[in-house]
C-alpha cells in the first residue's frame, strides 16, 4: 500500500481547523498535509513495523521518564510545522524547561488548545522508521523538511538495508551501516538506542 496525495486546491481551501475536524471525523484514516496543502492519506503500518515502532517508543519512554527533559509523542500525533505542513513522525520529542520563560520552554508556551489539537511547533527530535511500503526518497524529503522547520536531530531507520541516516542542522546527512547503537548527542542527553532491538 502506498500513500495517496489529493490536491483540493483550488476547489476547496482547508483551514487548519477544517483539517483538524476532517481528521477527527475520520479517526481510522491517517492524514498528513504537505507544505503545498495537499492532503496525504497514509496507509497503516504492518505488524512488523508497528511492533518495532512500539519497542523503540518504550526505550524513549523509559529515558524520558528518568530524565524528565521533555515531552514524547507517538506516530498518531500531528504537528503543524512553520511551513504549513502537518506531519506525524513515528517518534517525536520536544525539550521542556521547568523554569518559566526559559529558552527551551516552547511546549509550555503553547496554549492548552494548541497542545490538545495539532501543536504548531517543530519537535526537537524526530524518528522515522522506514516501512516496506514507504518510498525512501519521499521519507528523505520529509526528513529534510523537518530540518528546514527547526528539528535539531532526526533519525531515518531502514531496517531492510540495516542503515540509519542521521539528520542534523547545517551538516550533511550521515549514513551509518549496521550501527550497534545510536546516541542522542546534545539533543537527547545520555539517550542510547540499542539497535539489536530494532534490527
Amino acid at each position: 500500500m502506498t500513500a495517496y496525495t489529493i490536491s483540493l486546491e483550488p476547489v476547496i481551501h482547508l483551514t487548519d481547523e477544517q483539517f483538524y475536524q476532517l481528521c477527527r471525523a475520520n479517526p481510522d484514516v491517517k492524514f498528513e498535509r504537505n507544505a503545498k496543502r495537499e492532503l496525504l492519506i497514509m496507509p497503516p503500518t504492518g505488524g512488523e513495523t508497528g511492533n518495532r515502532n512500539f519497542e523503540i517508543g518504550i526505550d524513549f519512554g523509559i529515558w524520558n521518564r528518568q530524565t524528565q527533559l521533555g515531552k514524547l509523542f507517538d506516530s498518531s500525533t500531528c504537528f503543524k510545522l512553520p511551513n504549513g505542513a502537518n506531519r506525524s513522525p513515528d517518534v517525536a520529542w520536544i525539550a521542556i524547561d521547568t523554569v518559566p520563560g526559559a529558552l527551551r520552554d516552547r511546549w509550555n508556551s503553547l496554549s492548552r488548545e494548541q497542545q490538545r489539537k495539532f501543536p504548531p511547533i517543530a519537535p526537537d527530535f524526530v524518528l522515522e522508521l522506514l516501512s516496506p511500503t514507504d518510498s525512501l526518497k519521499e521519507i528523505q524529503a520529509k526528513m529534510q523538511e523537518y530540518l528546514e522547520n527547526g528539528v535539531r536531530l532526526g533519525w531515518l531507520i531502514d531496517r531492510d538495508n540495516r542503515t540509519v541516516e542521521i539528520y542534523r542542522i547545517d551538516r550533511p546527512v550521515e549514513t551509518l551501516t549496521e550501527p550497534k547503537q545510536l546516541f542522542g548527542e546534545d539533543v537527547l542527553p545520555e539517550f542510547v538506542l540499542e539497535m539489536q532491538e530494532v534490527w
